[in-house]
């Protein structure tokens, strides 16, 4: 009864959003209200604390509002300037080919700027690019969102395995006890979390060397003319050279250097080889694919942005590289305010927004506003004026239209956030009922079902936790030392389940409902949120099986 009930907001979201195909502010909505009362009458959650955790989510909500903003303000701001068009056209240079196109653009630029932001960033900047480039709107959010699975235990600069994993071992200020002999066995935290990191990215030569071309194979199936998998297939050879141009430098840069920089040092090896090979074309299909004419498609695939030239847009035509600065300069920018040891980051980060002890519960949130990305957006922005020539009225209208299409966004992170905070924030000392919060339930009543195939649903419990909570570093900080829990139980290297853990917490990113918010509204795409994670579970689901499937053998040669 208890795993049913902790099973009901989960059931709710996929329920409304994406098998009833409500908006995501109805779906959310229910949910929230579904979810307070289950954690009111059986969870015997107090109301402040009810009070408390919606205010927490909402505070949450406005830190990825933050961001969306900065993600909507650059485009609008490229496209008035002019840069749109001369990106789009050096794109076209590399090749005319979609299937090329997606992968550069999503698999490799968005892992180099997952590598540097992490936070949904990627989606908020790839798929936009994409869709000015003449991608479907709804094509590129979904695209866009599978493409940001391998990279994100290493995104920010190390975020999910250096916060998430490492605090999410620590039980009552010190490391639990259940993980303190692979801790002492590795020789301390760090080499512990560089091992599982080496760990993940051993599985994910194999898991995710395989996404782009199930990235094209979608795209192709769902937005081609001909629906076909076939069409997406035939571009098989050149899209395991950039899943492997990506994974393999990855596996080594965490084996030398640890989980800092492998998706960014990933992202940009990766670019470096195969943008030089798609220009020659090498392995790339000899026949080009394209999408029909835009008349063709569904009114569903249509962004409610517009991305092509209007009667405020600049004349002017940029050269290719001063077209390409801002997006250049976001990376510089946000690889230099994330490295620890330049004094930028601590900078930024001395200036916190937020509320602590929210109505005695000891529930605390804030936010960063000068370290989030949101705020380098923002930089760029302003140096874009003045590097692209602008006028006033033209930054004053890239404002203006950024600020409406927040609106749709904001009114679902509200409902969406409050309801996640709830939902985790229902155990423990939070309650009456002497149970666990719901999210912790549900794990435990999966883990005593599977036994010694447990490592085959890992994954799942990481991407559970992605789903409800927004982020993959919340997903480890949540479920890393229940999982090295149930590795002791069922005799198995704790290292390699919390690995199958973070490969979850990645996979969980692709249908989560925030970043899939977050992204659908930087083009426009508000109120289709169930139809883009109907495409992006597909993925998903593979991602988790086919690592889950390589955990169990692993656990069987390990022992």
């Amino acid at each position: 009864m208890t795993t049913l009930i902790a099973l009901t907001p989960i059931i709710a979201v996929m329920l409304f959003l994406v098998v009833l195909k409500m908006t995501a502010v109805k779906a959310m909505t229910i949910s929230l209200i579904a979810t307070a009362i289950l954690a009111i009458l059986y969870w015997q959650v107090p109301l402040v604390i009810i009070a408390a955790s919606t205010i927490e989510g909402i505070i949450i909500g406005l830190s990825i509002l933050y961001i969306v903003f900065g993600a909507i303000l650059l485009l609008n701001t490229l496209q008035l300037s002019g840069a749109i068009n001369t990106i789009r056209t050096s794109f076209m240079g590399i090749s005319t080919d979609r299937r090329v196109q997606v992968i550069i653009i999503a698999w490799l630029f968005g892992a180099f700027i997952e590598g540097a932001a992490g936070f949904g960033t990627p989606a908020a900047i790839a798929a936009p690019l994409l869709v000015a480039l003449g991608f479907p709107a709804m094509a590129a959010v979904a695209l866009a969102l599978i493409a940001n699975s391998s990279p994100v235990p290493f995104a920010a600069v190390g975020t999910p395995m250096i916060i998430g994993v490492n605090q999410g071992l620590y039980e009552g200020g010190s490391v639990s006890s259940v993980i303190q002999p692979a801790v002492e066995m590795s020789g301390g935290m760090r080499p512990l979390l560089q091992e599982i990191g080496i760990q993940f990215a051993q599985i994910d030569v194999f898991v995710g060397t395989l996404m782009p071309l199930i990235i094209v194979m979608l795209m192709t199936r769902f937005f081609g003319k001909n629906r076909s998998w076939k069409e997406g297939l035939a571009a098989w050879k050149f899209a395991i050279f950039a899943g492997l141009a990506y994974t393999v430098p990855a596996l080594i840069v965490v084996t030398f250097l640890g989980p800092e920089f492998p998706t960014i040092f990933g992202g940009l090896i990766g670019l470096a080889i195969v943008v030089p090979a798609a220009k020659k074309g090498f392995l790339v299909p000899k026949k080009s694919w394209d999408f029909e004419e835009r008349e063709a498609w569904l009114d569903s695939w249509i962004g409610r942005i517009a991305t092509g030239p209007d009667e405020h847009q600049s004349k002017q035509k940029l050269p290719a590289i001063k077209a390409w600065i801002p997006y250049l300069a976001v990376g510089v920018l946000l690889v230099l305010t994330r490295l620890e040891f330049l004094p930028i980051r601590e900078l930024l980060q001395s200036v916190s927004i937020g509320l602590s002890d929210i109505f005695g519960t000891g529930i605390s949130e804030s936010f960063e506003p000068f370290y989030l990305p949101g705020f380098v957006f923002i930089v760029v922005v302003l140096i874009t004026f003045f590097v692209h020539n602008m006028t006033p009225k033209q930054l004053g209208l890239s404002f203006q239209r950024s600020g409406k299409a927040l609106i749709g966004t904001a009114l679902t992170l509200f409902t969406a956030l409050p309801m996640v905070r709830i939902f985790i924030n229902s155990g423990g000392d939070m309650n009456m009922s002497g149970l666990e919060s719901m999210p912790i339930e549900l794990a435990n009543s999966i883990s005593g079902l599977m036994g010694p195939m447990y490592p085959l649903l890992a994954p799942l419990i990481g991407s559970l936790g992605t789903f409800i909570s927004g982020s993959a570093t919340f997903s480890n900080m949540m479920f890393s030392l229940f999982q090295s829990s149930v590795a002791d139980q069922i005799g198995t290297d704790p290292r390699l389940i919390i690995a199958l853990q973070v490969m979850g917490s990645s996979a969980g990113n692709m249908i989560c409902v925030m970043n899939v918010v977050a992204a659908a509204a930087v083009v426009g795409m508000n109120g289709r949120e169930g139809a883009i994670i109907r495409i992006t579970i597909i993925p998903m689901l593979y991602y988790t099986f086919f690592a889950g499937v390589i955990g169990l053998i692993l656990s069987f040669i390990l022992v």
